[in-house]
């Protein structure tokens, strides 16, 4: 299992979440792709779109004023 971390701060809603997907189809299952981003609009896109898939959230937290990280696991 392989942690692959995506930066895509300054980057607007709704590329955060467009990179995610291409992200995610590289990896094999069981890896974990960690998300940093400060799009708003992420905070609600990216989760939904992990539920929809059937990928896991195993974090998701504030960590800083406008920054977020998700971390999404492929099944």
């Amino acid at each position: 299992m392989a942690l692959v971390e995506l930066e895509t701060g300054g980057l607007v809603c709704p590329f955060p979440l467009i990179d995610a997907k291409e992200k995610m189809k590289q990896l094999s299952p069981g890896d974990e792709l960690l998300i940093k981003f400060d799009c708003t609009q992420g905070t609600e896109s990216i989760p939904n779109w992990a539920a929809e898939a059937g990928y896991p959230v195993t974090r998701f937290e504030q960590v800083g004023t406008a920054s977020w990280e998700i971390v999404v696991q492929k099944k």
